[in-house]
């Protein structure tokens, strides 16, 4: 009998729970994890621990999954699941940054889109864990604050000043982005 080997088929194959229908599952669907698991994780390390346990849960519970609903948002919502998991284990060893005060000034969201991803991605990283973690829960991932509250124990209030904060820390390390490279663009 010929195996599958579409995404349904990788899938369907993985309930069998043989290793290299697992591995298959893993490599198929490595790149769409990780891409996520870096939105939330500062390092490539911890991107890849919380890919790793997610893909731990999966093949544990994938009798579960219910193929007449497509696998990615199944999946996705446990690799969200499992970046806040990891969050909230390491948080102890985190520690809260304060966000400076800023003036509100004019800010050219068009910006934005000269930025590399690395660059964003780097700005990203700067935030506070807290801001960056509710950030990504509501403007990309399209929670409510409600949702963001109850995954994360905190008021909804707390949920909405996270995320103000955390865009206006981002206005502000976009802003002095472009400044430095303003700076050397003149420089040479």
């Amino acid at each position: 009998m010929k195996q599958k080997t579409s995404e349904a088929g990788i899938v369907n194959n993985c309930n069998s729970g043989k290793l290299k229908h697992q591995e298959a599952l893993y490599q198929y669907f490595y790149s769409y994890a990780m891409g996520i698991c870096l939105r939330y994780a500062y390092t490539k390390t911890d991107a890849s621990e919380i890919v790793n346990d997610s893909f731990l849960k999966v093949f544990k519970n994938i009798k579960k999954y219910k193929d007449e609903f497509p696998f990615k948002p199944w999946f996705k919502k446990i690799i969200v699941n499992t970046a806040i998991d990891y969050y909230r284990k390491n948080a102890r060893f985190a520690s809260m940054l304060e966000i400076e005060e800023a003036e509100n000034e004019d800010f050219n969201i068009e910006q934005i889109d000269n930025l590399a991803f690395e660059d964003l991605k780097k700005i990203l990283d700067s935030l506070p864990e807290m801001y960056r973690l509710v950030f990504n829960l509501y403007e990309i991932e399209g929670f409510t604050h409600g949702e963001i509250a109850k995954k994360l124990a905190l008021d909804v209030s707390t949920s909405r000043s996270y995320l103000a904060r955390a865009k206006k820390k981002l206005r502000i390390l976009v802003e002095k982005h472009f400044d430095i490279s303003s700076e050397r663009k003149v420089r040479t």
